[in-house]
């Protein structure tokens, strides 16, 4: 018996160590801070949730995600443009802000004005923020 639950807390513990060293691929950004999940099943109901300093851990705990957002301080738009094989389709401009509306390498997407967009950025002068498929919530 004393074998058996040796067996199952080994088995478990290795399953924990498995899934926290693949959890930082699932995350859309990497090294961006503020990270939030955009949760429920579309932008009407949507739940943002705040993931601290573990996004990853964050993200283990929800299953109904569909978007993600991180903040930059030091930012290269045409660096994390290539990071994530992305595009421009769309860009505006408005007081102290500018959008950029891509079409990248990310998971999540919804149709905007009839064309698909999966990478929403928000360059600002205090900082950028990203998302995919867009930012939900303001920024």
């Amino acid at each position: 018996m004393k074998i058996f639950r040796l067996s199952a807390v080994v088995l478990a513990a290795a399953f924990v160590a498995l899934a926290v060293a693949a959890l930082p691929s699932r995350l859309c950004f990497e090294n961006g801070k503020n990270y939030v999940f955009y949760c429920g099943t579309s932008s009407k109901d949507c739940r943002e949730v705040f993931a601290g300093d573990n996004a990853a851990l964050t993200r283990l705990t929800l299953t109904d995600v569909f978007g993600e957002s991180a903040e930059y301080d030091d930012f290269s738009l045409d660096e994390f443009l290539k990071s994530v094989n992305g595009r421009i389709v769309r860009r505006e401009e408005g007081e102290g802000y500018v959008n950029y509306y891509c079409a990248a390498d990310l998971p999540y997407s919804l149709m905007l004005d009839g064309v698909e967009i999966n990478l929403h950025i928000c360059v600002r002068d205090s900082g950028v923020k990203v998302a995919s498929p867009i930012i939900f919530g303001g920024y």
